[in-house]
């Protein structure tokens, strides 16, 4: 028990910081309230610290889960990330009430705060993802994955009091639940077919069943159940048609938690499910990979063709979002090491430069609305250079051109799928990033090139954090190719399994 509580040290700085987010953002004292956001930093690079000293060799050794070094990966870059979201939500909750307290239009009550619950669930869906990586059972995973999701349902109502934000985490909510059944029922079908809830357990015996014919009916269907419930996490077709309006109807920075933690949540436990039953020299099993192969197929076709027809930012973003779990999932067909490797330093860079873009978006208003329609950013670069430029190179990232650090992370997908095989889904994955060509191009070309209209004269940037979030996601986006050896070495450290 004391080695198992060792590795979630991480997880348990985050408890003490949302419990602490959660107490402050309810004091009488203004500056505190206003410093929640810099408590929730200060927390996450707490546990950004502390990983290096808990995953030791000396404690790796006594580690009994799936994957036991995949943790020290995972947890590290889903704080730092975290800290750029934090600052990405910079003066966003509770902004008009506190200016009207200040001005003495109106008093301090408890009930109509919100930054510090805000902060405290943020804190604690990312601790959802780091559990995610200790998981030993079915049962723990299900749990994690719900810390997850939980979280952000509120996160998304409460991010914007408008009637749009409440239908948005209504639909977030209800969809959710649809997939948490799906999931479960799947997971008690995998309990039905290895008569165990333990991962370990339920590797040996499905390598016992592969080797005397196949996966039994039962552990296929489960495991196939237990996908598209997990399609919902990563907004991946067919469970993707909730996106488009849930990142549209939430805020920019919610939208932007809501595009990697969840997703990297949902990519980490494919992941681990797919390592249940194995890849051999034919890779999965093969409705297994025919299911996988037409999911990532439809995600990466619906979502860039879904994007070409939308006037909103944020929407066009939503349905970028989609296609880049489509990407991804071309790494899980692929299998260890290469495919596995690929998903989780894509997820990094996907993870950056997605705060970036949605970061710029957080920083600017027109007359203290958000900015949403593509007018709204036409001539950016005119009013404040560094968003546009932020805009552009995001952008340009999440294409994939060259030497941004988006490009590495497609180039690394499409390699794993050419060398195990999956000439024909690269060749469809190449057309469907060209055709995201068009509308990355035209926000490029909007922000850079364009000039002003009528509608775009009055944006301006007015929130100070979200713009630093963006320009420090942009240049993660330029200089990551620099550290991408070191990456790529920290990810495959991270897939080795304990007999190797």
């Amino acid at each position: 028990m004391a080695d198992r509580l060792w590795f979630l040290i991480p997880e348990l700085i985050l408890l003490v910081g949302a419990i602490t987010c959660a107490i402050g953002g309810l004091v009488n004292t203004a500056a505190i309230r206003r410093g929640v956001g810099f408590i929730a930093c200060a927390f996450l690079a707490v546990a950004c610290i502390s990983i290096p000293f808990v995953y030791t060799t000396e404690h790796l050794a006594t580690a009994d889960t799936l994957l036991p070094n995949i943790g020290k990966y995972v947890k590290f870059f889903a704080a730092l990330i975290g800290i750029l979201l934090v600052m990405t939500s910079g003066g966003l909750m509770d902004r008009k009430y506190e200016h009207a307290i200040a001005k003495g239009k109106a008093t301090f009550s408890a009930l109509r705060t919100s930054g510090g619950e805000y902060h405290a669930l943020l804190l604690l869906s990312i601790a959802g993802v780091m559990l995610i990586c200790e998981a030993r059972d079915l049962i723990w995973l299900f749990l994690a994955l719900e810390l997850v999701s939980l979280p952000t349902y509120v996160m998304v109502a409460i991010s914007r009091w408008s009637k749009v934000a409440q239908e948005a985490a209504m639909k977030y909510f209800f969809l959710g639940a649809v997939s948490a059944a799906l999931m479960l029922y799947g997971f008690a079908l995998l309990y039905g077919a290895t008569g165990t809830f333990v991962f370990t357990e339920m590797v040996d015996v499905f390598a016992a069943q592969r080797a005397e014919g196949g996966i039994s009916v039962f552990g296929q269907i489960g495991l196939l159940l237990a996908i598209f419930g997990l399609c919902y996490k990563i907004a991946a077709a067919p469970m993707h048609l909730y996106a488009p309006d849930v990142y549209q109807g939430a805020s920019a920075a919610v939208t932007a938690f809501l595009a990697f933690i969840p997703k990297t949540a949902g990519m980490l436990a494919i992941i681990m499910l797919c390592t249940l039953v194995g890849w051999d020299e034919n890779g999965l099993p093969p409705a297994i990979e025919m299911a996988l192969w037409v999911v990532a197929v439809l995600t990466m076709l619906l979502g860039n063709i879904g994007a070409l027809l939308q006037t909103s930012a944020q929407r066009m973003l939503g349905y970028s979002s989609i296609a880049h779990s489509g990407y991804m999932l071309i790494g899980v067909i692929a299998g260890p090491p290469l495919g596995i490797v690929a998903v989780l330093v894509y997820l990094v860079i996907y993870g950056a430069t997605n705060t970036s873009a949605f970061a710029t978006l957080a920083c600017l208003s027109r007359d203290g609305d958000r900015v949403d329609s593509l007018e709204d950013i036409s001539g950016l670069h005119k009013r404040s250079p560094l968003a546009a430029t932020s805009l552009a190179v995001s952008c340009g990232s999440l294409l994939g051109i060259p030497p941004l650090f988006g490009f590495w992370g497609k180039l690394l997908l499409f390699a794993a799928g050419i060398a195990a095989g999956q000439l024909l889904l690269v060749l469809i994955a190449v057309v469907a990033s060209a055709i995201s060509a068009w509308y990355y191009l035209r926000l490029i070309g909007l922000s850079l090139l364009s000039s002003t209209t009528p509608r775009s004269e009055g944006v301006s940037v007015t929130l100070r954090w979200p713009l630093i979030a963006a320009v420090l996601s942009a240049i993660i986006a330029i200089g990551g190719p620099l550290v991408l050896t070191s990456l790529m070495a920290d990810a495959e450290q991270a897939v080795v399994m304990p007999e190797e």
